[in-house]
């Protein structure tokens, strides 16, 4: 199964890219633990080598587990091909590689994950290249900071961690008359909420490790590419559109048309950056996505019910989540998640930066820990964790002022966590 969906999404989180393995019929995805494959002749060996026929050589390259975990997630995404890595910030590389080129830089939402954030600031000037900061909700700024150097627009679908809702069609428009490709990190909100490609995204990045995994065991990214975007028209790209010394001066896009982008991030990205997803952690994300429907199902409906209870709640100041009815995104979420708003957000804790830590400090249930999507429910004071990187005002222009706390709402019973929160609560705003 491939290509546009033909199946029901709960169908195809289970079946796309599975069969039945033909040496064994064992019905589960088997875990290919092996470096290196052997090749049937020499000639076949040059053909893989020279791209000229699709197949295993080495699993930094390619391996039978990864395939089919790619496959699985470029069809939920509506794409025409993916790339796992070996985390989320492995996949915004992965993303960025082919496009950019010293002294070329990308527009970037400020509402990001702080980790992206440092990223983009530090880490990527370290290739030349660079990155400017727009609140996405002000289209005419984001027009405005496109140049000539521009290669890329980057946002999140559900923004980490307040989970504000990216207005992605819009922001999609603008990189069409750009002539430029959209990435969207779809991470927080998977492909059960939120299609990007649908959308007009040109790629999706995701950190598997998050909801698709669903179980908080394993680290994983993955890059979908959309297969629409031009790579040749306008000359910005030329690792794709132009010869590859590499391999003989074969040109990307020409060869592989809709699939360049991703025969690009096996064949450039993994073979010389090196960060390759396992297979025994591949395993593991596609017997997470066997259940993705229905814990998404659940973790929207216990982060509705826990949101109300909260921003009703007088020791708190306000709640961040998009499905509520006082939030600025409200409207958003029917054309962007239609099936709703996730399980993210923040919330302020009336006392502060002092309260949040004794909230933390005090809970049972939830989980203090640097991590989101999992079935646990999990909390986290960001201005002192994972954004402590950020100045204050950089904090609070990605939602996670120093009175915030990040809950990622559980599949566990809301009662349960609504009791949780309302002890902790108490004794943090005593």
């Amino acid at each position: 199964m491939s290509g546009e969906p033909t199946y029901g999404f709960d169908t195809l989180q289970i079946h796309a890219g599975a069969r039945p393995d033909p040496a064994t019929g064992a019905r589960q995805v088997p875990i290919y633990q092996t470096t290196a494959y052997v090749f049937r002749d020499a000639d076949h060996a040059a053909a893989l080598f020279n791209l000229q026929e699709v197949g295993y050589i080495y699993s930094r390259l390619t391996n039978p587990t990864v395939a089919a975990l790619q496959e699985r997630i470029a069809t939920l995404e509506g794409g025409a091909g993916g790339v796992c890595c070996s985390s989320g910030h492995a996949a915004q590389l992965m993303a960025l590689f082919p496009l950019m080129a010293p002294g070329k830089n990308i527009v970037a939402s400020t509402r990001l994950y702080g980790g992206t954030v440092t990223q983009f600031t530090q880490t990527i000037k370290r290739f030349g290249w660079s990155a400017t900061f727009v609140d996405f909700d002000d289209l005419d700024a984001v027009k405005a900071a496109i140049n000539d150097d521009t290669q890329a627009i980057f946002g999140e679908a559900i923004a980490n961690p307040g989970g504000y809702i990216m207005d992605v069609r819009a922001i999609a428009d603008i990189a069409d008359d750009a002539g430029i490709p959209l990435i969207i990190d779809n991470t927080t909100a998977t492909p059960y909420l939120c299609r990007p490609i649908e959308l007009g995204a040109t790629l999706v990045v995701h950190s598997t490790t998050k909801y698709l995994t669903g179980n908080g065991t394993v680290t994983g990214g993955c890059v979908v590419d959309s297969g629409k975007f031009d790579w040749a028209a306008s000359g910005k790209f030329p690792s794709l559109s132009e010869p590859e010394p590499a391999y003989h001066g074969l040109k990307f896009a020409e060869t592989f048309g809709p699939l360049a982008f991703t025969f690009h991030g096996i064949a450039i990205g993994l073979r010389d950056l090196g960060m390759t997803m396992n297979p025994q952690g591949a395993h593991y994300t596609l017997m997470g996505i066997e259940t993705l429907s229905l814990r998404m199902e659940r973790h929207v409906q216990n982060a509705q019910k826990i949101a109300k209870w909260l921003e009703d709640d007088p020791r708190v100041d306000y709640v961040t989540y998009a499905g509520l009815k006082s939030s600025k995104y409200f409207d958003r979420v029917e054309k962007v998640c239609p099936k709703g708003a996730g399980g993210l957000f923040t919330f302020a804790v009336k006392g502060g930066y002092e309260a949040c830590i004794k909230l933390i400090d005090n809970l049972e249930i939830f989980s203090h820990v640097a991590n989101l999507g999992d079935t646990r429910s999990l909390i986290i004071h960001p201005a002192s964790t994972t954004h402590r990187q950020l100045d204050e005002n950089q904090q609070r222009a990605a939602g996670a002022a120093p009175e915030i706390v990040r809950v990622s709402i559980g599949i566990e019973d809301a009662d349960d966590l609504i009791m949780d929160l309302d002890q902790a609560l108490s004794k943090a705003t005593a």
